[in-house]
């Protein structure tokens, strides 16, 4: 006699049939991904393309490519000629490409600026980009009288306590800025502007003057200068510093550093193609 087949348990065969549809979601998705970075490299391939030329290189129904230009499209990676009814890259791409390159670029074409500044002062020249909510130094170079300076490469420092993190906060987008105003600010010694009215009059003169001081708010002992560095769009993606302790960097020196740090920025902003 035939045995009789187990039948799957309460709730077995659904949990079963929503793991394989799962799957199959799962592959679905990822083939569209592929398709999807599949038609940005067609476009910079070709320059442009139609959707029928897109198909025939995906080997998909029109439909799917024109779906999928679409949502490329809906998110700026892919721009239309209406005239010719043509695809090309859209400015997203630029935009995504421009975000990945600029730490590398920045630390690139940073390198003769830092090194100049640093042998030219004797002290330690920084750069540094934003980082959430932080300011971290992606290159540096040390002064002959820099010599037992501290390391701050890699180094996340705080926005409102440091010369390069006033620079990148003073210059971000005024909502993201005042969520970061809106946090409570720890302080660091008894200079540190921890008081959101005393440190937006002190970011309004970032501004107005180009550079930003600190003296003894993150360290004691410790005094910065820092100023923008823009990007070819005029955005400020990084500032660049110069550091050291205060008896070196006292009150009669700090104009002639400041004046010096704000060509360096505009040297290193030319570099980055700002100007041009």
């Amino acid at each position: 006699m035939a045995r009789a087949q187990k039948q799957p348990g309460r709730g077995e065969g659904t949990a079963r049939g929503d793991e394989r549809n799962g799957g199959r979601q799962t592959a679905g998705s990822v083939q569209s991904v592929d398709r999807a970075v599949s038609v940005l490299e067609i476009l910079a391939r070709h320059g442009e393309a139609g959707v029928t030329e897109i198909a025939d290189e995906l080997d998909v129904h029109k439909s799917t490519a024109f779906r999928l230009l679409g949502v490329l499209e809906n998110r700026g990676l892919v721009a239309q000629a209406k005239e010719r009814g043509k695809y090309y890259l859209g400015a997203g791409v630029l935009r995504l490409a421009g975000a990945a390159a600029v730490r590398l670029d920045i630390s690139q074409e940073g390198v003769p600026v830092c090194r100049e500044l640093a042998d030219e002062l004797g002290e330690t020249a920084n750069i540094a980009v934003l980082d959430e909510d932080a300011a971290v130094n992606i290159m540096q170079a040390r002064g002959t009288a820099s010599v037992t300076a501290q390391n701050w490469l890699g180094r996340r420092t705080p926005l409102h306590a440091t010369a390069s993190g006033k620079v990148l906060l003073a210059h971000m987008p005024p909502t993201l800025r005042e969520g970061l105003l809106a946090r409570s600010l720890p302080r660091f010694t008894e200079r540190t502007i921890t008081g959101t009215s005393a440190l937006r009059g002190e970011l309004e003169a970032v501004i107005e003057q180009g550079y930003a001081l600190t003296v003894e708010e993150l360290e004691r002992g410790l005094t910065a200068v820092a100023t923008p560095v823009r990007a070819h769009d005029g955005r400020v993606i990084a500032a660049i510093s110069v550091s050291g302790p205060v008896y070196r960097l006292d009150s009669d020196r700090l104009p002639e550093l400041a004046k010096r740090i704000v060509v360096a920025g505009a040297e290193l902003s030319r570099r980055m193609g700002y100007g041009f």
